[in-house]
């Protein structure tokens, strides 16, 4: 497997400094700031890109998942809420919230592919230490 890699610049201090992101593959690059992060500042910020990879690997896992025992995943939407503690600026929770198209699987046991999908997908995985939760939706 490839490694990844992506890269950030941070110029100046914390409240005053700017500085960009950058995916090595050359798909995204950002800026992002204290008022990004901490405030409603224009711009980016690491939480969001973790949301946003949480968000993409859990959905490729479930669709992968479903695939394999032959089920149709015709759409897998997740948005991450990923929250940040302002006092011990930790993240400390990360929402899950998925809409999904699975023609013919019953609400149960579809529940039960995302579980297992939330549970071991490699950025869950590496975000063991953060209360993950999730709610689905089944079209």
């Amino acid at each position: 497997m490839p490694v990844r890699n992506a890269t950030a610049t941070w110029e100046g201090t914390l409240k005053e400094g700017a500085g960009s992101m950058a995916l090595g593959s050359g798909a995204f690059e950002g800026a992002y700031s204290f008022n990004s992060r901490f405030a409603d500042g224009s711009g980016t910020n690491p939480e969001e890109l973790i949301g946003a990879a949480h968000a993409g690997c859990f959905s490729m896992a479930l669709a992968n998942a479903l695939a394999e025992d032959g089920y149709d995943p015709q759409r897998v939407h997740t948005e991450a809420a990923v929250s940040l503690n302002a006092d011990s600026l930790e993240i400390d929770h990360i929402e899950l919230t998925l809409d999904a198209r699975v023609p013919d699987i019953e609400i149960e046991t579809f529940e039960e592919y995302a579980a297992e999908a939330k549970a071991n997908c490699p950025v869950s995985k590496a975000l063991a230490g953060v209360d993950i939760t999730l709610s689905t939706t089944l079209e």
